[in-house]
C-alpha cells in the first residue's frame, strides 16, 4: 500500500486596516413607534445602524426621546472608531426622537455640517369624496 502524503499549508493572515472616513451622513427615521438611525459614508454605503428596539427598549418605551438618544450613541461610537468627525443629518418622520437625536449627535462631539428634513409631504392630497347625487 502507498503512503498518504499530508501537506501542511500555513494560513497567511491579512492585516486588516481600519478605514479612515472623515465625513459621513446620518439618517434618522423617527416614527411614532420607533427611531431608526443609519450611518453611511458620503457615497451611501452603510457603516452602522441602530434603533430604539435594538438598544433594548420594548413596547411604548421605544418611542421615547431617551430611547432615541441611546440608539444615536451606539451609532456615534462606531462613527468615532472609523475616524468620522463631521456628519450631515437627514431627519424623516414625525416621531418624538427627532429633536433628541440631534441633541445626542451634538453632545457626542460630532460636527453637524447640515440638517435636512426629508419627511415626505403629499402635494396632491388625498382623493376627494365622490360627488353627492340628489
Amino acid at each position: 500500500m502507498a503512503k498518504k502524503q499530508t501537506i501542511k499549508v500555513k494560513a497567511v493572515k491579512k492585516s486588516v486596516e481600519q478605514k479612515q472616513i472623515p465625513t459621513g451622513r446620518v439618517y434618522v427615521t423617527a416614527t411614532f413607534n420607533n427611531t431608526l438611525v443609519t450611518l453611511t459614508d458620503v457615497l451611501g454605503n452603510t457603516l452602522a445602524w441602530s434603533s430604539s428596539g435594538a438598544s433594548g427598549f420594548k413596547g411604548a418605551r421605544k418611542a421615547t426621546p431617551f430611547a432615541a438618544i441611546s440608539a444615536v450613541e451606539s451609532v456615534v461610537n462606531k462613527a468615532k472608531s472609523v475616524g468620522m468627525t463631521a456628519v450631515e443629518v437627514y431627519i424623516k418622520g414625525p416621531g418624538s426622537g427627532r429633536d433628541s437625536s440631534l441633541r445626542a449627535l451634538r453632545s457626542a462631539g460630532l460636527n453637524i455640517t447640515m440638517i435636512a428634513d426629508v419627511t415626505p409631504v403629499p402635494f396632491g392630497g388625498p382623493r376627494a369624496k365622490k360627488k353627492r347625487r340628489v
